[in-house]
């Protein structure tokens, strides 16, 4: 089964492009990505003229110089050679809208962005691309070594989407042998007390109704009989909750799906993934979406 052939790869001219790139060379060895795409995209290329006038001998950057300045990166960093490889350095207003629009002319199917623990940057673009991009997400963090993940959480909500996530995720664990790990959150409702158990007793009767509704997914979906792991919320946040119990199970990379239960044709990231992705500045996360699900309201959001 493929997953992904093409990868689009968001570069912002930093030190975490150096990272982006050296890391990406390892995670396209067993995510079977054929091409790559190495994108930037800046607001404004010119350097004003009062300033040129002022630096003579200052040199505007040019699309061309950027490329070279990214493929001598490639070269450096020994970027796997049998990987088709393309450069280009985009012009824009609005970066987030530029990204988008060419991962859908490339027809991507996987973006790969980085995050930035104590070099300079917030974010945003990175945050704004996995919440609206038409293609599944892998985000990396600056600091984590490079490794081959070993050991998989996925959240899940025992969904048919996450039929989806589960079939990936099995097909990952069995190229680099590494252990999935399942999750369910699951809550005591508020109005517990008016059956007459204690909050604890309860709990124990939504923990159970859970791992029976684990049991019917996996037996549904012909998915093998792994554990469960079951997190009671307890008010918390969820995206706070996933990402504690992956660093206390010691967890390489986090996998889960862009929507759960939610019926909704939105491209927009799942309440939970989103609140994940504020918290995680750990481990790399790869947000899975079924490519094209949403690329009708995707068509018509470029036409507003």
């Amino acid at each position: 089964m493929k997953f992904f052939s093409k990868a689009m790869i968001g570069l912002d001219l930093t030190e975490m492009d150096d990272i982006l790139i050296k890391k990406t060379a390892v995670f396209i060895k067993f995510l079977g990505i054929e091409k790559c795409y190495f994108l930037h995209v800046a607001k404004n290329l010119e350097v004003p003229k009062e300033i040129l006038d002022q630096y003579p001998n200052l040199v505007s950057p040019t699309d061309e110089s950027i490329e070279m300045i990214v493929k001598n990166k490639l070269k450096e960093f020994n970027f796997p050679e049998d990987i088709e490889t393309e450069v280009f350095v985009e012009e824009g207003g609005h970066p987030l809208d530029t990204f988008l629009r060419w991962a859908k002319l490339k027809d991507v199917d996987l973006i790969i962005m980085g995050r930035k623990d104590n070099l300079v940057g917030n974010g945003v673009l990175a945050d704004g691309v996995a919440k609206k991009a038409p293609c599944s997400i892998l985000l990396v963090q600056e600091l984590r070594p490079i490794k081959f993940p070993k050991k998989i959480l996925i959240p899940t909500d025992f969904s048919t989407h996450n039929h989806i996530i589960y079939e990936f995720g099995e097909w990952i664990s069995k190229k680099l042998d590494a252990e999935l790990v399942p999750m369910h959150i699951y809550e005591v409702p508020h109005g517990y007390s008016k059956t007459g158990k204690t909050f604890e007793e309860f709990s124990e009767i939504m923990k159970e109704n859970a791992q029976n509704d684990f049991k019917k997914f996996i037996h549904k979906y012909n998915h093998p009989d792994l554990q469960c792991a079951l997190v009671r919320a307890d008010g918390k946040n969820p995206g706070t909750l996933i990402l504690e119990y992956a660093q206390e199970i010691d967890a390489d990379m986090i996998l889960l799906g862009s929507r759960g239960r939610t019926t909704s044709a939105a491209i927009l990231l799942g309440s939970t993934a989103e609140k994940l992705i504020h918290v995680n500045k750990f481990l790399p996360m790869l947000i899975f979406k079924k490519k094209g699900e949403t690329m009708g309201f995707f068509d018509a959001l470029f036409r507003l």
